[in-house]
């Protein structure tokens, strides 16, 4: 069979594929604070929150748009829908009863396929709704709860999320925080209890099908002392000709002595603006491990953080980046130390294709109260032609003598001596290069579940070929 090389050729309807919105409900383009009420009436706030998202929505009209990073000029805030819902928009946690656009939907996607095989509980997010989420009874037996966030604050969790909800990402902390925290919509709560171990992972997907919509989708996850959780968090949309944005938020929480995996591949359409925040807390003696892998979008600022806020308490943060035409991905991570004995691990990988653009952006603070503590950073990128480009801005704040710190950096091509070598052996010029970008995110794909590495493996597979976009 002959080889599919071109674009024409390669069938990305595993992503692209969209349904009509003739039967959806959504609120007017803009932002206003008569929008802001309307969503806060649709979700049926308490009193609280519908303060809250107003107060969000003054700090984010006084906050600049960030200067430093890439161009966001193209995303226009007038033009952006910041709620759109199925009519039908009853969560459902029976499969068979989710409407059947939507149920087609994450079929293609592999959900619930992959509920069915090795998922301890499943969330599923359609635009700004939660449209279906169901937890196995074992894990429920064990006081674990799992559901969407809003429901959660009309129950017995309310008052612990009214506790929580954005204290680590206050709106003040920059623009995008504020205006998620005036819009948000949809998203997860996770309760671990005290001394809980999951032997499987739960997930949420997110799917932004709307054209020139917004995704603001908030995660908040509490794993209590001596607990351990693996969460996994995959999104994807198809590719439209105007801007779509995606703001959500996530919050983590992680107990003493408590240890919680968060694995997450975004897969946006190249029309995305990727403008996610990502923040973690971390106890005495806890752990923190950020497994990450980011293929889409136009435009990214993605830097999830960790807060080392208790004696002995660990990072570990893992990613691989992929940027190709049109793209301009600006990543990387942030850690905290603010405690003693602290240590945390960084290790990127960062490719750019096509004229794409790649920049690692970190930050390691080691305070003065974090004396014994560690810190080890390396960054590798890649660059497969001489269009691309790929930057490295590291910066570390070491408030005390007693720290050890290094940093690794290395920017390099890919060899023709290699490429030459590999086609000799019988490869063409694609598989080779192909070959050679998936053992350079390998480390990565050794971290992801099973079924997004595969996954991974195969978006790399298809970059490589020109297909993606």
């Amino acid at each position: 069979m002959k080889e599919k090389t071109q674009v024409a050729d390669i069938d990305r309807s595993m992503y692209d594929f969209r349904y009509s919105e003739d039967d959806a409900y959504k609120v007017d383009e803009g932002l206003t604070p008569a929008i802001v009420e309307q969503i806060s009436k649709e979700k049926n706030d308490p009193e609280w929150m519908h303060d809250f998202r107003l107060k969000s929505l003054e700090i984010y009209n006084q906050i600049p748009v960030p200067n430093w990073g890439p161009s966001i000029e193209g995303l226009d805030m007038d033009n952006i829908v910041t709620y759109v819902r199925p009519k039908d928009n009853k969560m459902q946690n029976d499969w068979n009863n989710v409407p059947t656009d939507i149920k087609d939907t994450f079929e293609k996607l592999g959900i619930p396929q992959a509920e069915r095989k090795s998922l301890a509980g499943v969330g599923a997010q359609y635009d700004s709704e939660l449209v279906y989420h169901n937890v196995k009874d074992s894990v429920a037996e064990k006081g674990v709860v799992y559901t969407d966030i809003e429901s959660a604050l009309h129950g017995p969790y309310a008052d612990m999320i009214k506790d929580h909800f954005m204290k680590l990402v206050p709106p003040t902390d920059h623009k995008f925080a504020a205006l998620h925290g005036a819009v948000w919509s949809g998203g997860s709560f996770v309760y671990v209890p005290k001394g809980v171990h999951l032997d499987f992972p739960l997930q949420s997907y997110f799917r932004l099908n709307a054209k020139g919509a917004g995704q603001f989708e908030h995660t908040l996850i509490i794993v209590d002392d001596d607990a351990y959780l693996h969460f996994i968090e995959g999104c994807s949309a198809p590719k439209y000709n105007v801007a779509n944005l995606h703001a959500g938020c996530v919050e983590l929480y992680v107990g003493k002595n408590a240890t919680l995996r968060y694995s997450t591949i975004e897969n946006w359409s190249k029309n995305m603006y990727n403008l996610n925040t990502k923040r973690a807390k971390v106890e005495e003696g806890g752990k923190v491990e950020w497994i990450s892998g980011s293929f889409g979008s136009h435009v990214s600022y993605l830097y999830p953080e960790s807060v080392l806020a208790g004696k002995g308490s660990r990072s570990e943060f893992t990613s691989v980046t992929f940027a190709g035409k049109g793209q301009n991905l600006d990543t990387g991570c942030k850690v905290v130390h603010a405690a003693p004995d602290t240590s945390s691990y960084v290790n990127t990988r960062s490719i750019s294709k096509d004229g794409g653009i790649s920049t690692f952006r970190s930050a390691v603070v080691i305070s003065e109260k974090a004396a014994g503590s560690k810190s080890s950073v390396s960054c590798q990128s890649l660059m497969l032609d001489d269009i691309s480009r790929s930057d490295t801005i590291p910066a570390m704040d070491i408030r005390t003598s007693d720290a050890d710190v290094g940093h690794e950096a290395k920017i390099g091509r890919i060899s023709d001596e290699v490429v030459f070598y590999l086609m000799s052996r019988g490869m063409s010029e694609e598989d080779a290069r192909a070959l050679i970008v998936s053992g350079f995110a390998d480390n990565v794909g050794k971290e992801l579940p099973l079924e997004y590495a595969v996954e991974m493996n195969n978006l790399i597979q298809l970059e490589m070929k020109g297909a993606i976009g």
